[in-house]
């Protein structure tokens, strides 16, 4: 898959740094704004620092009316008791670190079986290796930029080379096949992470933490803003 033929640049705002109290409205505005895909991030205070949602969660939204693809990243472990869970709650994509599962050929073969599509999650020092026998298996390559657990964090720029790796992964094997990045993601260094190959970008804080409350079109402007970014690339 060539630069010309790839991928539409996708937007998927991370709920972890929304307000939660009123988080229905929240999808609704950031969605109407212009994002494209709702980023769920799953931590179950054991693979990783920190406890969020499950898929009561999920499938509150999908009740509250949200339509647009949920894209569940699962840092827990094990992996393969939970996915059945967030496919009947209503999961577009779910992706897994393969440290936290046993027999990564068999979660990624469970996900597709309830009807989902698979994934794939590299933290900062996780090689690209794990892909070479399962890349047929795979729907999305997700990209760490930030050690998993916690929003807000920086971007580490190691991460570009690890981009390019998958990118040229990807465009050889002629697979269907996203690249997403999640951590650090912002306005001002969206284009470079789009020319290192991603195609999909998530932003917590980068969305969410940089809109004024009190502004009823807060997501508008910071989302309008990654889409000019985008455009340069």
């Amino acid at each position: 898959m060539t630069n010309s033929e790839r991928k539409p640049d996708l937007i998927a705002p991370s709920i972890l740094s929304a307000n939660f109290a009123t988080l229905g409205a929240e999808v609704d505005n950031v969605l109407a704004a212009g994002a494209d895909i709702v980023h769920f991030d799953v931590m179950d205070n054991h693979y990783v620092p920190n406890l969020t949602i499950g898929p009561l969660v999920c499938e509150a939204l999908r009740k509250h009316g949200v339509s647009a693809d949920i894209d569940v990243h699962l840092m827990v472990r094990p992996v393969d008791m939970i996915v059945p869970e967030f496919a009947k709650a209503g999961a577009t994509y779910i992706t897994f670190h393969p440290e936290a599962s046993e027999h990564v050929d068999r979660t990624l073969q469970l996900i597709r079986n309830e009807g989902c599509k698979s994934g794939l999650v590299f933290n900062p020092a996780t090689p690209l290796s794990w892909l070479d026998f399962v890349l047929d298996k795979v729907d999305m390559i997700l990209i760490m930029s930030v050690n998993p657990g916690f929003g807000g964090q920086s971007f580490i720029p190691a991460a570009l080379e690890k981009l390019r790796q998958a990118r040229k992964l990807i465009d050889t094997s002629g697979l269907d096949i996203r690249l997403e990045i999640d951590g650090g993601v912002k306005v001002d260094n969206i284009a470079t992470i789009k020319s290192a190959g991603a195609d999909t970008f998530v932003s917590g804080s980068g969305i969410f933490g940089n809109a004024k409350a009190t502004d009823p079109h807060r997501y508008d402007s910071i989302i309008s803003s990654m889409r000019a970014a985008l455009a340069t690339a």
